[in-house]
């Protein structure tokens, strides 16, 4: 049995959509994620302390965890919680992606690489594009699993590269 059909694996290469994260990068949203993560760098919370970098600073990480769903937004748990086909998994709603054709497949997390270019400062506005890099299946005792791999590209307003993450999702 495979797992990788055609129709799967033409989903390699396909984009979602650029889009801006709900809110730009804020110094009370900053805090509590430099306190969550315990790294009290002042650049932080200081224009003076971030002069270095133009002024106050997220987290080397922090815009890859600013997509949320904005107040007001449909939730898709929701709407989606009377489809019988419906299996909750709903890997794109975070990066824009299509969903896969993959229902009833459990997944789990395979890992991440992070590449760090710019820091995100106070104020700006953080937009993000993503596409399936590759998705590869491999055969284990217990069966076939897919390797799904994509890519998110972190800018800022400019278009400054903050960030490329590369992230590995399990399907089983």
């Amino acid at each position: 049995m495979t797992l990788l059909t055609d129709e799967v694996r033409s989903y390699i290469g396909r984009e979602g959509p650029t889009f801006a994260a709900c809110d730009a990068v804020e110094a009370g949203a900053v805090r509590r994620y430099a306190q969550a993560i315990m790294d009290p760098d002042p650049a932080y919370a200081s224009d003076q302390e971030g002069v270095r970098y133009g002024g106050a600073v997220a987290p080397p990480l922090y815009p890859s965890f600013m997509f949320r769903t904005p107040f007001g937004a449909p939730d898709v748990l929701t709407e989606r919680a009377h489809d019988p086909d419906f299996d909750g998994i709903v890997m794109g709603v975070g990066n824009g992606l299509p969903e896969l054709p993959l229902h009833g497949l459990a997944l789990l997390n395979g890992g991440a690489e992070v590449e760090f270019f710019a820091y995100a400062r106070h104020g700006e506005r953080v937009l993000q594009k993503s596409h399936f890099a590759d998705i590869q299946e491999k055969q284990t005792k217990s069966g076939p699993m897919l390797l799904v791999i994509f890519e998110t590209e972190f800018t800022n307003e400019a278009g400054q590269l903050l960030l490329r993450s590369r992230k590995t999702i399990i399907r089983r």
